[in-house]
């Protein structure tokens, strides 16, 4: 009979992987452009999947799955419904903001060796699930979790990731033959780099910029500046 697991040693980590860390965190690049056309092996892609396995999930539910493609002839049916959403989306913008947008590049669908799409599935767990009790969107929040864990892995591991977010649901659920119970949550591509931008893409575009943490953080209740 297996014996229960019990609490290890909660130490800090050395100086060079604290480092490690952070340096992940703070030069991952949401990448569009810079893909190469190098294969990812199949061992790397399998420890970046497992690194999102790994996230935390409420209840321990672990509502994702992972769609990888690498079918060129389905990429180009997602590459043609971003297309389509994306010309939508541009025209909602005004027009002193169109013009940027239109020369933004905002996906790597069909220049990643890798797309990857990270799907929530609603039923996992069953009806009552620990945690979910009073929030029945832990499941999606669980899902992102998964999603960064394996971001952060891939920067460690020099592979780019790129989030594209420009899609019209039904296609998506149509071309990769979601179930009704399944939400696509993160569609991704993935590839080899040589280089990244040094700050976010779209503030080096002049798109947006960081926002100083120290308007964000409030103390004890909302506005409550510290």
């Amino acid at each position: 009979m297996p014996q229960p697991s019990v609490p290890a040693p909660a130490g800090r980590f050395s100086d060079d992987e604290r480092e490690a860390v952070y340096r992940a965190i703070h030069t991952r690049r949401d990448v569009r452009g810079q893909f190469l056309p190098d294969p990812i092996p199949e061992e790397l892609l399998r420890r970046l999947l497992l690194a999102a396995h790994h996230a935390p999930s409420v209840g321990l539910m672990q509502p994702w799955n992972f769609i990888v493609i690498e079918d060129s002839s389905v990429k180009s049916r997602i590459r043609d419904a971003f297309d389509h959403a994306n010309e939508t989306a541009a025209n909602l913008f005004p027009a002193e903001r169109r013009a940027l947008y239109s020369k933004l590049k905002l996906q790597g669908i069909s220049e990643a060796p890798v797309n990857l799409c990270v799907t929530c599935d609603r039923s996992r767990g069953g009806d009552l699930v620990l945690g979910r009790t009073h929030n029945r969107d832990t499941d999606l929040y669980s899902t992102v979790c998964a999603v960064q864990n394996l971001w952060l892995a891939a920067r460690a591991e020099g592979i780019g990731l790129g989030w594209v977010s420009i899609f019209d649901d039904a296609d998506l659920r149509s071309i990769l033959h979601l179930p009704e119970h399944v939400v696509p949550v993160a569609y991704l591509c993935l590839g080899h780099v040589v280089e990244l931008y040094e700050e976010p893409e779209l503030q080096a575009r002049g798109w947006a910029s960081r926002l100083p943490l120290d308007d964000l953080i409030f103390r004890d209740r909302w506005g409550e500046a510290r």
